[in-house]
């Protein structure tokens, strides 16, 4: 099978039609999903990536995955509601749940090991402020926002000026999480653990990290396959 990816292809349009090279893209730190609608050249040249590097990388993932991926249809090909529905099933409930149980982890750890690693305080205030806008944000979703886009996709909806604004509203705190994410992972320089980490220390890195990947891929499976089909 030819490799179809060139470094003319949109960051997103890669994703869209293999989502495990996600994980190459969080790799070498390119956003996917708020500032994928660029062709992967300008993702290359702004964060200064050795082309060749990546682009082996994009090749193994392709022969790797690319005859097994089963869920294509869910990011490209289903209607409005399906998405919406895995969105709500899969990432909201996914999320809001690991914000929950992770929360306790993050608290202790700042108290517990922010006097010797100041950078854990940043991460405790970032934390709780990524969570409480996320929070927020799903809850919008899926009582106005989510509702809105259905009315678009059956062709009900009363005004479709304010459903597109407030999806434009959903794609700028999209934006702003991302922003927080990156902090975290600025603060913790990529989420390195120090030679004195704790088995909690080295759990709230790895959940963290974790939790960045979850959330990228909800908010391209939003802001690249589903708001775009009602602009």
């Amino acid at each position: 099978m030819t490799f179809p990816f060139s470094t003319n292809t949109l960051v997103r349009d890669i994703v869209n039609e293999l989502p495990k090279t996600s994980d190459v893209f969080k790799k070498f730190r390119i956003d996917f999903c708020c500032g994928g609608n660029i062709p992967l050249s300008e993702a290359i040249t702004a964060n200064g990536i050795n082309e060749e590097a990546i682009m082996e990388e994009l090749r193994v993932v392709f022969e790797k995955y690319s005859a097994a991926e089963t869920d294509l249809e869910v990011w490209t090909k289903s209607d409005s509601t399906t998405i919406i529905d895995h969105v709500i099933n899969h990432y909201h409930r996914t999320s809001e749940e690991e914000l929950l149980l992770l929360s306790p982890y993050v608290t202790k750890v700042s108290r517990v090991h922010g006097d010797s690693h100041p950078e854990l305080l940043k991460v405790h205030e970032l934390f709780y402020e990524f969570k409480k806008e996320l929070m927020e944000h799903m809850a919008k979703e899926e009582a106005v926002v989510f509702p809105l886009i259905k009315q678009l996709a059956d062709g009900t909806v009363e005004n479709r000026e304010e459903a597109i604004n407030m999806i434009v509203e959903l794609e700028k705190e999209h934006d702003h999480a991302g922003e927080i994410l990156r902090q975290i992972r600025s603060v913790t320089s990529d989420y390195t653990l120090p030679l004195d980490a704790c088995g909690t220390y080295r759990l709230v890195y790895k959940r963290l990290e974790d939790l960045e990947g979850l959330t990228f891929m909800h908010v391209h499976l939003e802001n690249n396959i589903l708001f775009p089909r009602y602009f």
